[in-house]
């Protein structure tokens, strides 16, 4: 590893806010990680980024923290400096300079311009190792229609789904209700580009079926309309490069009809039990998905792979998200502190799985974040 603080310390840039529907929980999880981390080994530099997509300087960024801590609404403010059109030259400067004295990046944007490929391409371009997926398989396992096909592929069991692309919504509805009704209710609409919930709505008739793809539509311009499975809803984490780990499998009990963002991160009837009560073969079969579904996609670093479990005992993988909720009620460390990595363990561990390959260390950086 690096270090360019006179202490010895890693300057780790930490990434949130964020212009997607998942702001508030990107917000959260960079509250949860600033301080959890160990301060004798990291220098942390927090970077927020606006609704608007406008980055605030590291001051401004623990500012904002600070009046949300105090009670202030969990969204960023805009940046002290007037924007011109929207963007700044002296602002960006200063980013980019705070960007260059970085010894890595913790990005923890979750949803489009953070988990999307897109915020990995900027670091790549500035030469900056970073936590989690490449640009590529950031891009492909935040587009849910892209990665259930490439996930079936690759003998993956996905769940059974109708993709409605806009411009196909808008010339033939009645098709694509049509084939969504034959999957059988319920069915869940939501947006293929997303996450945390935000626009899925639960389907109990055809009649519902055309309001619920409008509303995902707001939010992407694909959506998904999935056959609605009756069974336990089960996450693994997943952690490493080259040769993957698995924490003991969660699940997921929530006290509404569906887990949606309340259910997530709000209601306190939510159950998040680690490890599930599951026969040791059941776990291994799922850890085992998990895995090959991380390797499918190419993805580096971290990510938590969603299930159901039908009573029959078929297994139908959800969905895989590379950039996972740091949060208080987040599954995902959770999972890993019952494998017996705590919090801070846990970001160290993520760290050093950025920095394997960098070049300042004197490897190659491989297939995972250059890719």
């Amino acid at each position: 590893m690096t270090a360019k603080t006179s202490e010895g310390k890693l300057r780790l840039g930490i990434v949130f806010g964020g212009a997607s529907t998942e702001h508030l929980v990107s917000v959260r999880s960079a509250s949860a990680v600033l301080a959890a981390l160990d301060r004798e080994r990291f220098e942390p530099v927090p970077l927020g980024v606006t609704r608007a997509g406008l980055w605030l300087t590291p001051g401004e960024s623990v500012a904002a923290l600070e009046e949300i801590t105090r009670g202030a609404p969990e969204c960023l403010p805009p940046p002290q400096i007037q924007q011109s059109s929207g963007r700044s030259d002296r602002l960006r400067a200063k980013v980019l300079a705070t960007l260059e004295e970085l010894d890595a990046v913790f990005p923890l944007i979750h949803g489009s311009t953070g988990e999307d490929g897109r915020l990995q391409g900027m670091l790549e371009l500035l030469g900056l190792p970073y936590v989690g997926a490449g640009v590529g398989a950031s891009a492909v396992a935040m587009d849910k229609a892209l990665s259930k096909r490439l996930l079936s592929v690759s003998g993956i069991p996905v769940v059974p789904h109708v993709v409605a692309r806009a411009a196909h919504w808008r010339s033939a509805p009645d098709e694509i209700v049509r084939e969504a009704a034959e999957l059988g209710c319920p069915l869940f609409a939501k947006p293929s580009n997303g996450g945390s919930s935000v626009g899925i709505s639960k389907i109990h008739d055809r009649e519902e079926i055309a309001g619920a793809v409008d509303e995902a539509l707001r939010h992407d311009g694909v959506a998904l309309i999935e056959q609605g499975i009756d069974g336990r809803e089960l996450e693994c984490a997943v952690l490493g490069n080259d040769a993957p780990q698995t924490a003991p499998v969660g699940e997921i009990r929530p006290a509404r009809e569906f887990y949606d963002f309340i259910a997530k991160y709000e209601d306190a009837g939510t159950e998040l039990i680690v490890p599930a009560e599951l026969d040791a073969a059941r776990s291994a079969e799922l850890q085992a998905m998990a895995v090959a579904a991380f390797e499918a996609l190419g993805c580096r670093g971290m990510a938590r792979v969603d299930f159901f479990l039908e009573e029959s005992g078929r297994v139908w993988l959800s969905e895989i998200n590379t950039i996972p909720g740091f949060t208080g009620m987040s599954m995902y460390p959770r999972m890993w502190d019952a494998a017996g990595l705590p919090f801070p363990a846990l970001i160290d561990r993520l760290v050093e799985l950025a920095l394997e390959g960098d070049p300042a260390a004197g490897e190659s950086q491989g297939a995972g974040n250059g890719s």
